[in-house]
């Protein structure tokens, strides 16, 4: 049994969404990972939406290239949260047959946060979609008992998901032991890089090195091996690794190909 690769957004930000997945099948992933809403207004992201011609050029990539879309960025839960806002982004995904839609967490009220989540759940099911809740640091879902106990008091949607990326496992308070207590029909897909662990960075200093500055795997001080090695042992690994240092003397084929096989030692059965 081997694991399937996806080519995240981060990895290849600089590509456009039909770009991605050529430099995918290029390099030797199965999916893509496309971020076509942004993080924050005005942030970077890939244009799809409301434009048909990338949409049936993006949707030719793949039927080329045997290349799927895995999971599709970003929703952001804040306190006046509106599940309906997000309808384009749903409608995209169903066009492009994605499976997963990225999640964070942003309102401190948990309880209303927890009730948003279920909603957002019950928005997206008829398109065939989980809600992948990315713990993070810095954000209202601060490690992995914090994304299990929302997901449960919203009463475990069918489409429910709990994202695992090893920056945020290494910099957050979660243990090897919290992963494992991740029941496994709520884990869809993981994601894999390296950077210095540890709990005392600021948030500017998270946020950086998230958006800017992770390291490939092996590369850090992270229990990337043990972490996987908690995984179950087929869960899908989306490569995410965006060092706008080393992608200087990379082109995004090279670096795609640098990120996966740093990723392989990792990732594959020993």
């Amino acid at each position: 049994m081997s694991r399937v690769h996806s080519l995240a957004y981060l990895t290849s930000h600089r590509c456009t969404p039909p770009e991605a997945i050529r430099v995918a099948a290029a390099t030797g992933y199965q999916y893509v990972g496309l971020r076509l809403w942004p993080n924050a207004p005005g942030a970077p992201q890939q244009f799809l939406i409301g434009q048909p011609a990338v949409l049936k050029e993006t949707q030719a990539a793949m039927a080329d290239t045997g290349v799927g879309i895995f999971d599709v960025e970003i929703i952001r839960i804040g306190e006046s949260f509106d599940p309906h806002t997000w309808d384009p982004l749903y409608d995209a995904c169903a066009a492009l047959k994605a499976k997963a839609i990225l999640v964070a967490g942003d309102d401190p009220d948990e309880v209303r946060l927890t009730q948003n989540y279920a909603r957002l759940c019950e928005v997206m099911a008829p398109y065939g979609l989980t809600a992948d809740l990315e713990f993070m640091p810095w954000t209202a879902v601060k490690d992995a008992r914090s994304a299990l106990r929302i997901v449960q008091n919203a009463g475990t949607p069918a489409n429910a998901g709990i994202l695992v990326d090893a920056l945020h496992f290494g910099r957050s308070t979660t243990t090897l032991d919290d992963i494992r207590a991740i029941p496994r029909g709520l884990l869809h897909y993981a994601q894999i890089c390296d950077a210095v662990a540890g709990t005392h960075f600021s948030t500017e200093e998270m946020i950086h090195t998230a958006r800017c500055e992770r390291l490939l795997p092996g590369d850090g001080s992270i229990d990337v091996r043990g972490l996987f090695d908690a995984l179950p042992a087929d869960l899908p690994v989306s490569v995410e690794v965006v060092n706008f240092e080393r992608e200087k003397t990379a082109d995004p084929l090279q670096w795609a190909a640098t990120c996966l096989a740093a990723s392989l030692p990792f990732t594959s059965h020993r």
